[in-house]
C-alpha cells in the first residue's frame, strides 16, 4: 500500500493513518505472533537483518509504517489489551532496528517515532494505575475550584476507559520490560550526541518509570552483562540515566546536569505537570523508597564520574535547599537527603557548600532559614572533618562544627520569625544529646564567660549574664507561643546554663503559661531537669512549684501530666522502711521533695490536697500503700510520711490507728516538739476520731486540753488543736471551748487592767492567749461576753498623744485608753477582734469605723495589713455592711508599703470573683493603678487577675470603663457624666495619673486595655468617645480651656494607637506569612478565606460609620481649633493621618466637606511614605560586626 505508506510518513508519525477495513483486520489478526517472533529474530540474528530484509524485498520504509501503525494506535485510551500489548511489541521492534548498525543508512530513524515509542510505557500503561499516583498528591486548598473541575473532566473520559485484571496487567507488565529493554539496547549502541532532544526525552522517560513499581531489596547500579538481568523496571530505568550520562550520548557535563535535574524533584518528592508548578507528593513507603534509591544512585554517579560530577552534586544541593517546602516531614527527609549527598563531597568542595549555606541561613525567606537549621543538625551528626595542610585557610574555618553551631544555628535565635527562633532553640538543646564531645563543647563554649570565637571577618564575645538575659527575658516569655515552648530547651540540666534560682524559676513559671502547649513542653522539662539534677534543692522546690500549681489547671491533659508526674515521683517511690532499708536515688529524692513541702513550699499545701482528691476517685490507695507508708512514719523523713498520711486518711477508713496513737503519745511525752510533724499527727487523728471509740477520744481530749491550758505551743499547732476538738467531740464543744476563752479572757485581763502592765510582759505568751482566745470564740459565740470584747478592742488602741487631732470627722473617737503594746500584739489583736466580729454582727457595725481609721491614720504596718484581711473577711459574711467601705479597702492600693498594695489586691481580686464586691464607683480605676505599680512583681499580679480570672466574668468590663479611665486618670471633673465619684482630696490625688510625668504609666494602661478588647468593643468605644467626647468639645459643651485641651489632645493620642485598630483589618488573613509552620497554615485555609471576606466587610462598615459620624467632627474640630490657635491641631492631623491609611486613595472623597482639609491629609501621607522608605533604606543598611548586610 505505497500510498498509505506514504501518507504516514507524510503525517511524521504524528497521528494515526486509517487502513481499508480488511487490511487492518489482517493486520491486527497476525499482528502479535508476527510482532513477537520478529523481535525473537532480531535479537538472534541482529548482524544479518539489513541482508534478510532485502533478499525477501521487504521494504524498511514499509515495515516501519506497519510498526507505526500498532504504536499509534494505543494513542487512545479506550486500546483493549490487544492493541497495547502489539503497541509495546511494534515499539520494541523499532527500537531494535534502529539499534542496529546501518539503520541511519536504511532510514529508519525518525525522531517523533523514537520519542513515541520510547514513551509507550506511559501510553499503553492503565491511566488508574496512574490516578492512584495522583491521589497520593498531597491536596493544596489553594486550588480546589480548579481541582473539582479537573476531576470532572477526568470522570467524564473514565467512562469510557478500558479495566483490566490482574492477569492483564501482567501481560502489559512484560511487554512493558521487553519496550524498557529495547530502550537500554539501543542506548547501548545508538548515539544521541546529535540528538539533544531525544537524548532529554529518555531521560524524562525513565525518571517515570522509576515509580513504575516497588524494587524488592536494594537495587544494584553497576553496568550488568546484559540487560536481562536487570530484575525490575526501576533498576533499568537507573541503568538508563547512567548510559545517558556516557560520552556516546553527548557532553557528559550536560548529561550529568540534565539527570541531576531530573531527580532532584524525585529527591523533593515532588511531581510536576505540563508546564504547571511542581505539587507534593503524599510522603508514603512508596514514595520515600523511590527516593532513597534516587538518593544512592546520585551517590553512584559522584563515585563513577569523581572529575565531572562535584559542580553538579553542589547545584544539586543548593536546588535541594532553595526548593523546599515548609512541611516538617518534608523538611526532615530533604535534610536528611542534603546530609547524604554532602557526605560524598570532597573537604573543600564541602567547605564551600558550608559557606554558601551560611548565606543561605540569612535569607529573606523563612523557609529558607528553617531550612539551614534543619541541614545543619544532620551534618552535627556526621563525622567532624579536619582541614587539611594543603586547605586553604579561608575554607579551613567552614569545616569545624562549631562553625555550623555558633555561626549558624547559635544566630538563628535571633530570627524575626518566631518559628525560626523556636526550632533553633530546640535544635540547640538537641545538640547535646549528639555523642560527638566537640559539639557539645561547642554549646558549653557559647554559655561561657569570655569565650571568643574567631573567624574570618569578625570576633563574637558570648558573655554568659548577656546569654542568660536573653534566654530568659526575651525568648522564654516570648509573645509567640513556640517560641516559648522551644526556648524550654533542657539547656540546665546538661550544665550549660548554671542552676541557679533565677535560671530555674524562668522553667517553672512556663508551667503555668497561657499555652497549653508551652505548659506541658516546661511540665516535660522540668521533669527531666529534676531526673538530671535530683539532688539540687533548687531543682526540687522549681519542680514542686511547677508540677503542683498544674494540678488544678483548666486544662485536663495538663492536669493528667501533672498527676502523673506527681504519682510517678511520691506516690509510686513510696516503699516499705525498716532500720536497715538503704534508700535508693528515686526513693531518697521522693522524701527531699516532701521535705520541701513541709518547710519551704508549704504555700503548695492546697494543689498537693487536691491531688490526693483527684486520685482517691482512681483508687490509687491501696492497703499496701498505707501500710508501707505507716513504715515510715518512725524514719529520719518522718515529717514527710506523715504529710502524706493527713493527706489520705481523708480518703481511707482502714488505718492501723494503734501506730497513729503511738506516736501521740510519743509526741506528747516529748518536750521538744517539730511543729510541722505536729500539725500533721493532729490533722491525722483529726479525721480518724470518728473511727476512735469513747475512751480514747477522751484521753485525746484530756491531752488536748491540757496542752492548749499550757500556751507553750506554736500557734499553728493551736488552731489545729482546735479543729481535733472540734472533730472529736461536737456535743461538748461549746463546753472546752468556753473554757479556753475563759482562760485567755482571765490573762489578758491581768494584764491589760494592770497600771504597769507593760513591765515583765510576756509577749509570746500574750500573743498565743490571743490567738486561742480568737480560735475558741468561733466555736462557742455565746461564751463571749462584753468583757472579753472590751479587753481585746483595748490591745488597738494607739501610742500617739495627737490621736484626738488626727481622726477624720466622720469616723467616731476611740474610747480606749493610751496603751504601750508592741505592734506584734496589736496586729494579732486585730485578727483577733475581726473574728469576734465574725460571730456577732452588732460588733461589725461598731468596729468598722475603727478599721477603717487605721488604714487611714495607721503606721503600723502588720496592723493595717491584718485590718485588710479582717475588712476583706468581714465583708463574705456581712456583704451589706462592709460595702460602704470598700473604697477605704481599695485605697490601700496606693499604700506605701508593697506588702499591703499585694495584700490588697489579693484581697479584692477573690471578692471580686466570688461577687461579694462588684465593680462600682472608683473602684475599677484604682485596681487598674495596680497595673503601674512600682514594684514589676505586683503590676504582673495585677494583669495576671485582670485577664485570667476577671476578665472571664466578665468580658464587657474592659471596654465598659475605657473613655471614663481618660477622664479618671486625668482628674478631670467637667464632663456632666464621667468621672463623677465621691472621693476626698486625699484618694483623689493618690490615684491621680495627671500629668506628662504620668503619661506613659496612662498609656500603658489604655494599651493593656485595648488589647484584650473585641473587635466589636473597639468599633463601639470609637463611636462612643465621637458621640460623648469629640462632640462634647465640637459643640463647645466641653470649654478647650488647659484641661480641657490635655483631655482633648490625649483622646486623639487613644485613638491613635495602633491597638485601636480593628483586629479584622489590620491583621493578615489567616497566620501571618512564614511564622508557623505549613501544615497549621493548610489545616486553616478555611478560616483564612473568611477572615478575607470578614475583612472586606469590616472595612467597608468601618469607612461608612468613619465617613457618617468622625469625618463631620474632624471638619468642626478642625475649624475650632484653628480659630483658637490650639496646639491639639496636630494630635488631631496625626489622628487622621493614622485612619486614612487603609484609605489613601479616597482622601478627596472622605473630606469632600474640607478640601483644604483633604489637601493637608495628603500631603501629610505622602510625607509620611517618604519618611518611612528613608528609614527602611538606612535600617537595611545597617551593618553588623562582620561588615556584612545582614537579613534576620
Amino acid at each position: 500500500f505505497p500510498e498509505w505508506v506514504d501518507a504516514v510518513w507524510d503525517l511524521e508519525f504524528t497521528k494515526a493513518t486509517p487502513l481499508d477495513e480488511t487490511t487492518e483486520t489482517q493486520l491486527t489478526a497476525s499482528g502479535h505472533k508476527a510482532l513477537r517472533s520478529l523481535y525473537k529474530h532480531l535479537l538472534d540474528y541482529a548482524e544479518s537483518v539489513w541482508a534478510v530484509l532485502g533478499e525477501n524485498r521487504v521494504s524498511v520504509k514499509n515495515l516501519v509504517a506497519v510498526l507505526s501503525f500498532f504504536v499509534l494506535a494505543v494513542k487512545n485510551q479506550t486500546a483493549n489489551l490487544q492493541q497495547r500489548v502489539n503497541g509495546l511489541y511494534s515499539a520494541s521492534v523499532y527500537l531494535l532496528l534502529l539499534g542496529l548498525p546501518g539503520s541511519i543508512a536504511n532510514q529508519v530513524f525518525h525522531e517523533v517515532l523514537m520519542d513515541t515509542c520510547a514513551d509507550m510505557a506511559n501510553h499503553c500503561w492503565p491511566c488508574d494505575s496512574g490516578k492512584k499516583r495522583k491521589k497520593d498528591v498531597l491536596k493544596s486548598s489553594h486550588a480546589e475550584g480548579k481541582r473539582k473541575q479537573v476531576e470532572e473532566h477526568e470522570d467524564e473520559e473514565d467512562e469510557g476507559e478500558m479495566f483490566f485484571s490482574g492477569q492483564d496487567l501482567m501481560k502489559l507488565r512484560n511487554s512493558v520490560v521487553v519496550l524498557v529493554q529495547s530502550l537500554l539496547r539501543l542506548l547501548q549502541t545508538f548515539p544521541l550526541k546529535d540528538r539533544k532532544q531525544s537524548a532529554i526525552s529518555c531521560s524524562q522517560i525513565f525518571t517515570k518509570l522509576l515509580y513504575f513499581e516497588p524494587v524488592t531489596g536494594e537495587p544494584s547500579f553497576h553496568p550488568p552483562q546484559d540487560v536481562t538481568e536487570l530484575r525490575s523496571i526501576p533498576e533499568m530505568s537507573f541503568y538508563g540515566l547512567q548510559l545517558l550520562c556516557s560520552p556516546t550520548h553527548g557532553d557528559q557535563n550536560e548529561s550529568l546536569r540534565r539527570v541531576f535535574h531530573r531527580l532532584l524533584l524525585v529527591i523533593l518528592m515532588m511531581t510536576k505537570g505540563n508546564g504547571g508548578k511542581p505539587s507534593l507528593l503524599v510522603p508514603n513507603h512508596t514514595n520515600l523508597a523511590v527516593r532513597d534509591h534516587a538518593l544512592n544512585f546520585v551517590c553512584h554517579l559522584v563515585d563513577a564520574f569523581k572529575e565531572q560530577a562535584p559542580p553538579f552534586l553542589t547545584i544539586l544541593l543548593q536546588h535541594i535547599c532553595f526548593q523546599m517546602v515548609e512541611k516538617s516531614e518534608f523538611r526532615s527527609h530533604g535534610a536528611q537527603a542534603v546530609g547524604m549527598l554532602a557526605s560524598h563531597m570532597s573537604s573543600t568542595d564541602y567547605a564551600c557548600f558550608i559557606q554558601w549555606l551560611y548565606k543561605f541561613s540569612r535569607q529573606s525567606k523563612m523557609v529558607h532559614r528553617l531550612f539551614s537549621v534543619d541541614v545543619v543538625m544532620v551534618l552535627l551528626e556526621q563525622t567532624e572533618r579536619v582541614p587539611h595542610e594543603s586547605q586553604e585557610a579561608e575554607l579551613a574555618v567552614f569545616l569545624p562544627h562549631k562553625f555550623l553551631i555558633q555561626d549558624i544555628l547559635f544566630a538563628r535565635r535571633m530570627d524575626s520569625s518566631p518559628t525560626v527562633q523556636g526550632h533553633a532553640l530546640s535544635c540547640l538543646a538537641q545538640c547535646l544529646e549528639l555523642p560527638s564531645f566537640n559539639v557539645t563543647q561547642a554549646i558549653h563554649n557559647l554559655f561561657s564567660a569570655s569565650e571568643l570565637t574567631h573567624h574570618t571577618h569578625h570576633i563574637i564575645r558570648c558573655p554568659v549574664l548577656n546569654l542568660l538575659q536573653d534566654y530568659q527575658d526575651k525568648r522564654a516569655k516570648d509573645s509567640k507561643t513556640n517560641v516559648r515552648k522551644s526556648a524550654l530547651v533542657s539547656l540546665l540540666k546538661h550544665g550549660v546554663i548554671p542552676v541557679s534560682a533565677e535560671n530555674v524559676e524562668t522553667l517553672s513559671e512556663r508551667c503555668r503559661d497561657p499555652a497549653v502547649s508551652v505548659k506541658k513542653k516546661a511540665l516535660q522539662c522540668v521533669g527531666e531537669l529534676l531526673a538530671a539534677k535530683a539532688e539540687n534543692a533548687v531543682v526540687q522546690r522549681a519542680w514542686l512549684y511547677g508540677v503542683l500549681p498544674a494540678v488544678m489547671d483548666a486544662e485536663n491533659t495538663v492536669q493528667d501530666k501533672a498527676l502523673e508526674a506527681l504519682d510517678t515521683v511520691l506516690l509510686s517511690q513510696v516503699k516499705p522502711y525498716s532500720g536497715r532499708t538503704h534508700l535508693d536515688g528515686s526513693q531518697k529524692l521522693t522524701w527531699d521533695l516532701l521535705s520541701q513541702l513541709n518547710h519551704e513550699c508549704r504555700d503548695l499545701s492546697r494543689y498537693f490536697s487536691r491531688a490526693f482528691t483527684i486520685w482517691s476517685k482512681q483508687n490509687k490507695f491501696s492497703q499496701t500503700f498505707l501500710q508501707n507508708l505507716i513504715s515510715h512514719t518512725e524514719a529520719d523523713h518522718a515529717a514527710g510520711a506523715w504529710l502524706l498520711l493527713s493527706n489520705v486518711v481523708t480518703f481511707s477508713s482502714k488505718l492501723p490507728y494503734d501506730k497513729i496513737l503511738d506516736a501521740w503519745d510519743v509526741m506528747i511525752s516529748s518536750e521538744e516538739v517539730n511543729v510541722t510533724t505536729c500539725c500533721h499527727i493532729l490533722s491525722v487523728l483529726g479525721d480518724s476520731a470518728v473511727h476512735l471509740n469513747e475512751d480514747t477520744k477522751s484521753r485525746l481530749i484530756q491531752d488536748v486540753m491540757s496542752w492548749l491550758k499550757g500556751f507553750r505551743l506554736p500557734l499553728e499547732v493551736i488552731s489545729v488543736d482546735v479543729r481535733l476538738l472540734l472533730s472529736s467531740l461536737q456535743a461538748f464543744l461549746n463546753l472546752y471551748c468556753g473554757e479556753l476563752v475563759s482562760v485567755s479572757e482571765a490573762y489578758l485581763a491581768s494584764i491589760i487592767l494592770t497600771e504597769n502592765r507593760s513591765q515583765d510582759l510576756n509577749e509570746d505568751l500574750m500573743v498565743k492567749h490571743l490567738h486561742t482566745l480568737g480560735v475558741a470564740s468561733l466555736h462557742c459565740p455565746a461564751k463571749v461576753g462584753k468583757r472579753t470584747v472590751l479587753l481585746v478592742e483595748s490591745i488597738l488602741t494607739t501610742h500617739s498623744d495627737t490621736l484626738e487631732e488626727e481622726l477624720p470627722p466622720s469616723l467616731p473617737v476611740s474610747q480606749f485608753k493610751m496603751n504601750s503594746l508592741s505592734t506584734r500584739i496589736r496586729a494579732h489583736g486585730v485578727i483577733t477582734l475581726g473574728k469576734l466580729c465574725l460571730q456577732h454582727e452588732d460588733l461589725v457595725s461598731k468596729y468598722l469605723p475603727v478599721f477603717a481609721r487605721e488604714l487611714e491614720v495607721g503606721s503600723e504596718v502588720a496592723v493595717r495589713n491584718n485590718v485588710v484581711v479582717v475588712m476583706c473577711d468581714l465583708c463574705v459574711r456581712y456583704t451589706n455592711i462592709v460595702d460602704h467601705y470598700i473604697p477605704n479597702i481599695a485605697a490601700c492600693l496606693r499604700d506605701t508599703e508593697a506588702v499591703i498594695r499585694e495584700q490588697t489586691l489579693i484581697m479584692l481580686t477573690n471578692l471580686l470573683q466570688e461577687e461579694f464586691v462588684k465593680w462600682k464607683g472608683s473602684l475599677f480605676f484604682r485596681y487598674m493603678v495596680a497595673l503601674v505599680d512600682s514594684v514589676p512583681a505586683i503590676a504582673s499580679l495585677c494583669e495576671y487577675c485582670l485577664i485570667h480570672l476577671l476578665l472571664k466574668k466578665n468580658p464587657e468590663m474592659f471596654s465598659q470603663h475605657f473613655i471614663e479611665c481618660i477622664f479618671y486618670f486625668n482628674s478631670y471633673t467637667k464632663h456632666k457624666v464621667y468621672n463623677k465619684f465621691p472621693q476626698n482630696q486625699r484618694d483623689e490625688v493618690r490615684f491621680s495619673l495627671k500629668g506628662d510625668v504620668h503619661r506613659e504609666k496612662r498609656f500603658r494602661i489604655y494599651r493593656f486595655l485595648l488589647e484584650h478588647f473585641t473587635d466589636a468593643q473597639r468599633f463601639n468605644t470609637c463611636n462612643k468617645i465621637n458621640q460623648t467626647v469629640l462632640a462634647f468639645f465640637a459643640d463647645e459643651e466641653l470649654p478647650l480651656d488647659a484641661d480641657g485641651t490635655e483631655i482633648l489632645s490625649e483622646t486623639f493620642k487613644v485613638l491613635s494607637l495602633k491597638e485601636m485598630k480593628l483586629q479584622a483589618i489590620s491583621a493578615p488573613a489567616g497566620v501571618a506569612a512564614g511564622e508557623e509552620p505549613e501544615e497549621e497554615n493548610m489545616a486553616t485555609m478555611a478560616k483564612a478565606v473568611m477572615q478575607v471576606a470578614q475583612k472586606k466587610l469590616v472595612s467597608q462598615v468601618q469607612k461608612k460609620s468613619f465617613i457618617e459620624n468622625t469625618v463631620p467632627l474632624i471638619i468642626s474640630l478642625k475649624n475650632l481649633l484653628e480659630k483658637r490657635r490650639s496646639p491639639v491641631l496636630k494630635e488631631l492631623m496625626a489622628y487622621v493621618q493614622v485612619m486614612m491609611q487603609e484609605y489613601r486613595s479616597e482622601v478627596k472623597e472622605f473630606f469632600a466637606g474640607d478640601e483644604q482639609l483633604a489637601v493637608e491629609v495628603e500631603f501629610a501621607l505622602k510625607k509620611a511614605e517618604e519618611e518611612k522608605e528613608l528609614q527602611e533604606q538606612m535600617s537595611s543598611c545597617g551593618l553588623m560586626s562582620d561588615g556584612q548586610v545582614c537579613a534576620q
